[in-house]
């Protein structure tokens, strides 16, 4: 079934009725948020014993990603809250589908979430990135916000795992019992640990979060504000790593840049159709 580009739709964020309103863009929906209400509605879902909640960083790169497999497609579809993280995504919101939006990207959201909930004592568990790299990143947050509890942390290695190694990973968290983790494995990867690993965890919210673990211990730059603002921290990290990053943001972008003309230019046609 087709959908409309634009279409505003809504999703019931907690038992409460709070109500998080969407928009489409190729297909995904797009959170119509910034950064308070997504931290407000996370928090809401914690304090409403909420379970197996999830929650993205959307980029040009996912939407496109989303557009050429189906599979992942269908967990952006599923997921809770896709946040808008990407200035592409925040200017087809206020142009195109005509709604209220700031960038929410999970590098700012990370520190402003420990920050806006160190009242409520959450246990955080960080999943992800090289070696030693997760439990820096929870010991930098900790001095900064002695409110947040830290539950864990696991650096998994680059291969994949056994069965047995998921066992124990389960099982390491749930004994943990955090509030949320933090899971940082590159796109797709850790949008589809999350899928995997949702119902097996006791654990309110899984946010994936990609380089924020790597920014918040220290081993990643972020790009100058103005950079930023402009909708060039691609730029700037294509600069950084640019034997690994060229055909994200190179030819991911242009095919973004495509097929949103082809919406404009056709806005009765959906910016995403099963293959």
């Amino acid at each position: 079934m087709e959908k409309n580009a634009t279409e505003a739709i809504t999703c019931t964020a907690e038992p409460q009725g709070l109500e998080v309103p969407h928009f489409r863009l190729l297909g995904v929906p797009v959170a119509q948020t910034n950064m308070s209400s997504a931290i407000g509605v996370i928090r809401s879902w914690i304090e409403h014993g909420d379970r197996g909640r999830t929650v993205t960083f959307t980029t040009v790169h996912m939407l496109v990603e989303g557009m050429k497999n189906p599979g992942f497609f269908k967990i952006l579809e599923e997921t809770d809250l896709n946040c808008p993280d990407g200035m592409p995504l925040v200017w087809y919101g206020r142009s195109r589908a005509r709604v209220d939006i700031e960038r929410v990207c999970g590098p700012d959201f990370l520190p402003a979430f420990c920050a806006a909930t160190a009242d409520m004592n959450l246990r955080h568990f960080f999943y992800g990135g090289a070696e030693g790299v997760a439990a820096r990143a929870a010991a930098t947050l900790k001095r900064a916000h002695p409110g947040m509890e830290i539950a864990g942390a696991i650096s998994p290695p680059f291969r994949p795992l056994t069965q047995e190694e998921k066992d124990g990973i389960v099982g390491a968290i749930n004994a943990a019992r955090p509030d949320v983790v933090w899971v940082c494995l590159g796109c797709p990867k850790q949008e589809a640990w999350i899928d995997e690993f949702r119902d097996k965890l006791n654990v309110p919210v899984l946010l994936a979060v990609g380089l924020a673990v790597d920014i918040a211990a220290g081993d990643k730059s972020r790009a100058p504000a103005p950079l930023r603002v402009l909708g060039l921290e691609w730029l700037f990290r294509l600069c950084q790593e640019p034997r690994r990053l060229w055909r994200r943001y190179l030819v991911y972008n242009s095919i973004f840049l495509f097929r949103v003309l082809a919406e404009v230019l056709q806005p009765d046609r959906s910016g995403y159709e099963a293959q």
